[in-house]
């Protein structure tokens, strides 16, 4: 798990720095550079509210996918340039962590956190702040007028009606594509995975680098079909985008959007002060304004055009397997699909 005013977009290694969110200017105060994968359209008010709180740490902020910025700080790890990420998929931290590129603590009021959004360390490396999950967006005006149907599988996807119909994320650069496949594999084993992937390869006209484009191309009317994720779906149903939000019925995938020190910071006191706003009641609600699935228990309500059982749907991922596997499973993909993903 995917920006108005100068967030406005989705941009590619493009760094923030809003007005917005530079309140102190005094040259005093404290500058961290966090690295994030946040929706964009969330991003502004998430800085906004932190910097209420603490107008002495001013932040730059760079964004990108989950992939792209994974790949980023891999690049940068004899040299870090991040202070704090926060918002990268859990896999792509314990990935991080196994490579000792995150500096472990624990942020105050942790234990107010369900046991599944910390990591398992005794001093966590990371914690979670809200889980993203996969979905399906459907567009039904398009949909009828192409004679496409409306799915209710993952296997649906392979049908013949759907070719040349269905988009969805490359995992290689798109932590909803990852988790798609890793959940896959989770589901039905790694042999009959691939042959999924075989099958419904011949019905996408093409892979995206971002998690919420095919879910926003399916909204826009360019395609009947995007592989996306909740948190997107909802919000364009709501919105008043002619689509479907499908969860699929053999279950869900779904990852953590995860917030972590990087390991050598300069500014060690205004980076555990970012992880501690990151887990506080105050961060959880902003975080349930589009996530039906937060970290701290008793937060979260009820999200428009989420089901009441979004929990009971999604799998038992194990986060520790998908990490570890990451970059196999990735090198197989591409060799067998990457011709269909779109230029950058």
């Amino acid at each position: 798990m995917k920006v108005t005013n100068l967030f406005a977009g989705m941009m590619t290694a493009t760094t923030l720095i809003a007005g917005a969110m530079m309140v102190s200017t005094a040259v005093s105060a404290t500058e961290l550079t966090v690295y994030t994968a946040v929706e964009s359209d969330d991003l502004q008010k998430y800085a906004e509210r932190f910097n209420l709180a603490h107008p002495d740490i001013q932040i730059r902020w760079v964004r990108d996918s989950t992939g792209v910025m994974t790949a980023r700080l891999m690049a940068e790890k004899e040299n870090p340039r991040a202070d704090v990420i926060w918002g990268l998929a859990a896999t792509s931290l314990l990935l991080l962590d196994n490579e000792g590129m995150l500096h472990p603590y624990a942020p105050k009021g942790v234990e107010k956190l369900d046991p599944k959004f910390i990591d398992g360390n005794e001093t966590p490396a990371w914690v979670g702040m809200d889980a993203w999950v996969a979905a399906i967006c459907y567009n039904t005006i398009e949909g009828e007028r192409q004679g496409v149907p409306m799915p209710t599988s993952w296997e649906d996807l392979t049908r013949p009606e759907y070719e040349g119909h269905v988009i969805m994320p490359n995992p290689s650069s798109s932590g909803t594509g990852y988790l798609d496949v890793a959940s896959w594999m989770q589901l039905w084993g790694e042999d009959k995975a691939w042959e999924y992937m075989d099958k419904l390869h011949n019905n996408v006209s093409r892979y995206t680098h971002s998690g919420s484009a095919p879910c926003n191309l399916a909204g826009s009317g360019e395609a009947v079909v995007g592989v996306s994720f909740a948190f997107r779906a909802a919000r364009l149903k709501s919105q008043g985008a002619p689509v479907e939000v499908v969860f699929p019925s053999e279950g869900l995938g779904w990852d953590m959007e995860a917030a972590a020190i990087v390991n050598g910071t300069k500014n060690l006191e205004a980076a555990k002060t970012l992880m501690d706003w990151a887990v506080s009641q105050d961060a959880n609600e902003l975080y349930n304004e589009g996530y039906a699935v937060v970290a701290m228990p008793g937060v979260a309500k009820p999200i428009e055009n989420y089901p009441a059982d979004i929990v009971e749907r999604m799998i038992d991922n194990d986060f520790g397997w998908a990490a570890v596997n990451r970059d196999r499973i990735l090198q197989e993909w591409t060799r067998r699909y990457d011709g269909k993903t779109e230029a950058r």
